[in-house]
């Protein structure tokens, strides 16, 4: 069985899969794609930025120095790509499984009283 992909994780590649970013602009942009569900913190993405680079599914694009501090940009490689939408295929198929079960739930009569 295939582990499903942290949340975090998840976030962090579908942002890059958009092109190239820095740090706060995947944090910028996990808020947006989770609409404001989930807020990275630095310690969290920096963490994970490692882990996905370690694990080849990121890597590191360009650095560029920006009022004296390094500014290191991210991509998505094609491991990384493959994940993400392999994590897609597994999405669509547990919420299709539970649209068909919540559409098959059985409602209450009107008028009835509940139990």
């Amino acid at each position: 069985m295939i582990k499903a992909m942290q949340e975090p994780t998840f976030l962090i590649l579908t942002a890059l899969a958009d092109g190239p970013q820095h740090g706060y602009g995947i944090i910028s942009d996990a808020e947006q794609i989770s609409a404001g569900r989930t807020r990275l913190r630095a310690g969290t993405l920096y963490a994970a930025l490692d882990r996905l680079q370690s694990d080849g599914l990121i890597a590191v694009d360009r650095e560029e120095v920006v009022d004296g501090r390094l500014r290191r940009y991210y991509r998505l490689t094609d491991d990384g790509a493959a994940a993400l939408a392999t994590e897609i295929q597994a999405l669509r198929r547990r919420t299709e499984a539970a649209a068909r079960r919540l559409a098959a739930f059985p409602r209450l009569d009107r008028g009835a009283s509940p139990a």
